[in-house]
């Protein structure tokens, strides 16, 4: 059951927190049994999964307040750049459930005040392009939002009409949207010079828009299958989004609001 003081917001402060706490009330449920479950990340469980985003949020709150720190941990992450992240994510699932959910909760209540309280014309410096604090809390909405469907998906619970999980999906699509050039520049390609119009229905009817409305380069559909998509979570073949014009579907085909190299995706039918 949802728990009814989460609600749906355009403050993503808020939103982060409402998703945040509804992924807690999920892996709570799921118990110990739960916490071993497979997910549709290959080689991820539960519990690899939510350390992950401790392992994160932990790095994020380095980058906050702590800039040679940081610096120290882009130095590793580039020396090993394809497998820096899931060592340190298996460190802390090594741990044990009561100790990886103990650190993501302190973690990430350690970010959320990091981030309210931090300079909001300050750039936060990250492994892909440094971010104001704003920029921050989307970018932590979309990776949690993401690693939570994930887990939602491992234990069964539908993420389409979950107040939380709806409730991001502006954050994500906004996120998924700005990321375009960034995603022609990690796939090593130029990104074209045309501009994109991006029109997202949501669950209730409502569009939500990006891009200038005249561009002839356009996307439509629906919300969830965008922010699916730019997480890499779906194939692109088993979204009903839109493209019109070759510039659209090319970036379809290698949209990534993450930061990092490319992700292999999900293979076609994998989620139907």
């Amino acid at each position: 059951m949802t728990n009814p003081e989460i609600s749906v917001t355009e403050d993503p402060h808020a939103a982060l927190a409402a998703l945040n706490a509804r992924l807690d009330e999920l892996v709570e449920a799921a118990g110990v049994d739960g916490w071993n479950t497979d997910t549709p990340a290959a080689g991820w469980d539960v519990g690899m999964q939510i350390a992950h985003l401790a392992w994160t949020d932990e790095v994020s709150v380095t980058a906050i307040r702590d800039a040679d720190a940081f610096r120290s941990v882009v130095e590793k992450a580039e020396a090993d750049p394809t497998g820096f992240v899931d060592v340190g994510a298996a460190e802390i699932a090594a741990t044990g459930r009561d100790e990886v959910l103990a650190r993501w909760r302190r973690a990430r209540g350690e970010l959320a005040d990091a981030l309210e309280t931090a300079d909001p014309g300050e750039k936060i410096p990250w492994f892909g392009p440094p971010m104001r604090p704003k920029s921050m809390t989307t970018a932590r909405i979309m990776e949690t939002w993401a690693h939570g469907v994930d887990v939602a998906d491992a234990l069964g619970v539908p993420v389409d009409s979950d107040p939380a999980f709806v409730g991001a999906l502006p954050h994500v699509a906004r996120l998924g949207w700005k990321t375009r050039a960034f995603a022609y520049m990690m796939n090593g390609l130029e990104a074209p010079a045309s501009e994109v119009y991006v029109a997202l229905t949501q669950a209730d009817g409502a569009v939500v828009e990006f891009g200038p409305a005249d561009a002839e380069q356009r996307v439509t559909g629906p919300i969830l299958d965008f922010c699916l998509l730019v997480t890499q979570r779906v194939h692109r073949e088993d979204t009903a989004l839109e493209a019109v014009g070759a510039d659209a579907e090319k970036w379809l085909r290698i949209a990534q609001a993450f930061a990092g190299l490319p992700g292999g995706g999900r293979e076609k039918g994998e989620r139907a």
